[in-house]
């Protein structure tokens, strides 16, 4: 297909039935039921991903953390900041670099995750139960191919401007 047909194609497509859209639609609905399952935790989604990969990690410093969460360095800096006060992560001074603060989960942290991630896989389950194990095998496969062409976009998009 040349380029002026396809972008007709996609042009005469209704916005509802584009894989981006539908992409972003589901995105928007997971991102709706986890916000409002850790409102009820006094958790954001960025807090709960810090929470839960410092369970799967152990201790990392705030870049890593970013990295993890994909967020800024300095929005992490905030996060970090706002769970040490509520004392569900610690920070101490990295044994390597002196101006690294490593995190760590504290006791209330790890019990804060464990509470709110009983009710987060909940809509796993319900997922996982809504499709046949093929069915669930091949979304997966989809989801992570769509996965590697929006990266693989990304990186080209970011490099052709730089």
């Amino acid at each position: 297909m040349n380029l002026p047909m396809e972008w007709e194609c996609v042009m005469e497509a209704p916005v509802d039935e584009t894989l981006c859209t539908r992409i972003r639609r589901s995105e928007q609905a997971l991102m709706a039921h986890h916000e409002a399952v850790l409102r009820a935790y006094g958790l954001t989604m960025t807090q709960y991903t810090v929470l839960l990969a410092l369970s799967r990690e152990g201790g990392m410093s705030g870049a890593q953390l970013a990295r993890a969460c994909g967020v800024t360095q300095q929005s992490m800096s905030s996060v970090l900041a706002n769970m040490e006060t509520k004392r569900l992560i610690r920070r101490e001074t990295s044994p390597v670099h002196a101006k690294v603060q490593i995190a760590n989960l504290t006791e209330e942290g790890r019990a804060l995750l464990d509470r709110a991630y009983q009710e987060v896989v909940v809509l796993e389950r319900a997922l996982t139960d809504a499709f046949t194990p093929s069915e669930h095998a091949a979304l997966s496969e989809l989801l992570d191919r769509a996965t590697a062409v929006l990266i693989g976009q990304t990186r080209r998009t970011g490099s052709a401007q730089g």
